[in-house]
């Protein structure tokens, strides 16, 4: 079974709420990692946040005051960590988020609180 393939089947809930398995750590240990660069946290907010589902990366790469080839190591390490989809349409790379790989992600890091009152909701700035 190809490394995406385990990613896709894996059900996960909350670190609240019990262990995270061995295999399903190693899994998305590398979407974590590819997250913890500034850059790349920017290009996949830039990318999930797009409008119709999809951005060209000729869009990506002028927000960023690095090279062309930096962006697309970048995009490239999204990609292998299963973050994102690319297809080649002539010149152009077009990038999607992979919903079901962010929503794992985000189910890993959900915590319910344990007393009845709400929790308060940090800003971002």
């Amino acid at each position: 079974m190809s490394k995406q393939a385990v990613v896709d089947a894996l059900c996960c809930p909350p670190l609240s709420e019990r262990r995270v398995p061995a295999e399903t750590a190693a899994a998305l240990a590398p979407a974590f990692k590819a997250l913890g660069d500034p850059v790349r946290l920017q290009l996949m907010s830039m990318i999930a946040s797009a409008e119709g589902g999809e951005i060209c990366v000729c869009d990506l790469t002028p927000a960023f005051d690095l090279t062309g080839p930096t962006i697309s190591h970048h995009l490239r390490t999204l990609r292998e960590a299963g973050l994102v989809d690319a297809d080649r349409r002539g010149t152009w790379v077009y990038y999607r988020a992979r919903p079901t790989v962010l929503g794992q992600l985000a189910a890993l890091l959900t915590v319910v609180p344990t007393d009845a009152a709400p929790a308060a909701r940090p800003e971002c700035s």
